[in-house]
């Protein structure tokens, strides 16, 4: 490692191999069809029931192709949005891919996200496609619904060939929660995927013949990149399930499929080891584990390197610029840390001023804007991605310090959006859907620790006449957001603690509750 000045708190080994000019994600990713394993097993799907589906590379080349030439048939044009609403189905990377290889731009969304939810978000992007799985979503004038049992029928055309793409070309748009109570699309270039290339030592440790056994489901953003993207390039194998997930199918995949590298977030882990069960001979393949989404508790992480001999690297990232630190084969974890930047990134703890702060100090984690996995911006949100810039510096949002090592220690988030599941949830975007129940006269949402290694969103309400009840509230909610931003625990309180100019501390709410249960 190389730092500038070995006093302040700056990671800077050098920068990555730059991206070539013209670019296409699509064709990264599935470059392994193109050379000697082309007919290697690529993907193996294995469902609830039957045998496992199995795609080589260059099956999966073809299809993805196959639905470029069909997307462009059907009218398609370069940069045109295409919505993608469809659950854990392997139609959902080979679409995504084929949006990105045709020169469009793939907007993924949850299928879990309500009509209230989606309605907006579909308005933002203006699709000219939205293949769905299930109910049509509400889409504005001049986009078409493409359920996913027509897609063969609808995207019927020759195939394509790669679209000619440079390299900071749009190539898809994802959408997190923000600190505004409401989402905030983060468009990404070409050029993200060569980016990824860092995490493939930095994090993985991936060779080749790897085989990637991934928790996540097919539409998920975690999934996509570290499950499916990045093992394809590098010519490497994964699994996905997509039948019940109960604690024990993990161990008997990677058993089963012969799993070299096996990822999940913490909650997965945790699962296992309550389950019990051989897991030292479960994963006797398994160089590794990978873990990200959440924080991994050090408890946690010791209790599965004791079950299976095996070590446990953490990666944190966020939507703007995927996982940028981490641990890995090469960079041994260390209590307390995320681990440390990956070679190519150049990343700092800044201070109030946006300069690189004293080694040990507390400051704004910030990532330099030379590096080729930052977003290109937020969608039609121009304001918001210049707040996001700070001189050569993209400002993560996230506190922290880094050690004289580079090691970064995460004190949390400056803008107090939560984690549930993996998923980044926005407290404001909860209590702007929850303060139109008429039994709410306030509420304030909060992550709330039940354990040393487990918290979850609470809300906190002062009821509006008599108490409206857990299950009225849950209810309201379900109607409004996605399962996982709906909170678990419904905490009456008398009124919300504010500071002078009115904002609600909502570490006084979490306080007050864990003092008065002991």
């Amino acid at each position: 490692m190389c730092l500038p000045d070995p006093a302040l708190s700056l990671f800077d080994a050098g920068p990555p191999e730059p991206c070539p000019a013209r670019f296409n994600l699509a064709a990264h990713a599935l470059a392994a069809a193109r050379g000697p394993r082309a007919g290697e097993i690529a993907l193996s799907v294995v469902g609830a029931e039957g045998p496992p589906e199995r795609w080589s590379h260059a099956d999966l080349e073809a299809r993805v192709l196959a639905l470029a030439g069909g997307l462009l048939a059907a009218g398609l044009g370069r940069g045109d949005r295409v919505l993608l609403a469809i659950g854990n189905r392997v139609e959902f990377p080979l679409l995504f891919l084929a949006t990105v290889a045709a020169g469009g731009v793939a907007v993924p969304v949850s299928t879990q996200l309500t009509p209230h939810e989606l309605e907006p978000l579909a308005e933002a992007v203006g699709p000219r496609f939205a293949v769905h799985e299930g109910a049509a979503p509400p889409l504005p004038e001049g986009a078409e619904a493409i359920p996913l049992d027509r897609l063969d029928v609808r995207l019927a055309g020759p195939p394509a060939e790669f679209a000619d793409t440079g390299a900071e070309d749009p190539a898809f748009l994802i959408f997190t929660s923000g600190t505004g109570g409401r989402a905030k699309g983060v468009l990404h270039a070409q050029r993200s995927a060569w980016a990824r290339r860092m995490m493939w030592q930095g994090w993985y440790g991936l060779e080749p013949g790897d085989r990637v056994l991934h928790a996540g489901a097919f539409n998920w953003t975690y999934t996509l990149g570290a499950g499916l993207i990045d093992p394809w390039a590098a010519g490497a194998s994964t699994v996905i399930h997509t039948g019940p997930r109960d604690a024990g199918i993990w161990p008997r995949l990677a058993a089963a499929e012969n799993a070299t590298i096996f990822a999940a977030v913490p909650g997965v882990y945790r699962q296992m080891l309550r389950a019990g069960g051989a897991l030292h001979a479960s994963f006797a393949g398994l160089r590794h584990g990978l873990t990200a989404g959440e924080k991994m508790p050090e408890a946690l992480a010791a209790a599965w390197t004791e079950a299976t001999g095996k070590p446990l690297y953490e990666a944190l990232g966020m939507s703007e610029i995927s996982t940028y630190v981490s641990s890995s084969p090469a960079v041994a974890p260390r209590a307390g840390t995320a681990g440390r930047p990956q070679q190519g990134r150049r990343v700092a703890v800044v201070d109030a001023a946006g300069a690189p702060a004293a080694v040990g100090a507390e400051g704004m984690l910030a990532v330099s804007r030379r590096d080729p996995g930052l977003m290109l911006g937020y969608w039609q949100d121009a304001a918001g991605t210049a707040a996001a810039m700070a001189g050569e510096w993209f400002l993560t949002g996230d506190r922290a310090r880094m050690d004289a090592d580079g090691y970064v220690t995460h004190l949390g988030r400056a803008d107090e959006v939560m984690t549930a599941l993996g998923y980044r949830v926005s407290p404001l975007e909860v209590e702007a859907a929850m303060e139109a129940h008429p039994g709410v006269a306030e509420i304030a949402v909060a992550e709330l620790p039940v354990r040393a290694d487990l918290a979850l969103i609470a809300g906190f309400v002062v009821p509006r006449g008599g108490w409206p009840g857990e299950a009225a509230l849950t209810d309201w909610a379900a109607g409004r957001l996605a399962g996982y931003k709906i909170p678990k625990l419904w905490i009456e309180v008398p009124a919300l603690p504010r500071t002078p100019n009115g904002k609600v501390i909502r570490r006084s709410l979490v306080a007050a509750h864990r003092r008065d249960t002991g």
